[in-house]
């Protein structure tokens, strides 16, 4: 069984800074194409970023780009989410996901493995 805990969010002022961690169970983490995605109240879920199982090639979504960052580090089986400049339409409950296999990395429905989520707020 693989697990997901994400951890790392809370609440900000606008322009600061957070780092999510989520940490994966399992000797395979290497193997993962990993993801980060985010829910607002009354929102879909959207992707914010993904990563490959070397972190070689990394992917966001437009409405982050130049200001979050995803990294990981296999030994320690955890992938991150460095988010600077945060604004408040970045509030949202933020999930991390795992997938063997391929598709859409931008899609939710690609991801075989999910955290139970971790709240960043913004304010204003």
């Amino acid at each position: 069984q693989v697990q997901l805990v994400e951890s790392g969010g809370g609440l900000v002022q606008a322009g600061g800074s957070l780092r999510l961690s989520c940490v994966v169970s399992g000797r395979t983490f290497r193997l993962y194409f990993m993801g980060w995605f985010r829910q607002a109240p009354g929102k879909e879920r959207e992707f914010v970023a993904a990563i490959n199982w070397n972190g070689g090639t990394t992917y966001y979504a437009d409405s982050v780009k130049g200001r979050f960052t995803i990294s990981r580090d296999n030994a320690k089986n955890t992938v991150y989410l460095q988010m600077n400049s945060l604004k408040p339409e970045d509030t949202a409950v933020y999930y991390c996901a795992a997938r063997h296999g391929g598709g859409a990395y931008n899609s939710a429905s690609s991801y075989d493995y999910w955290g139970q989520g971790t709240r960043v707020t913004v304010s204003s």
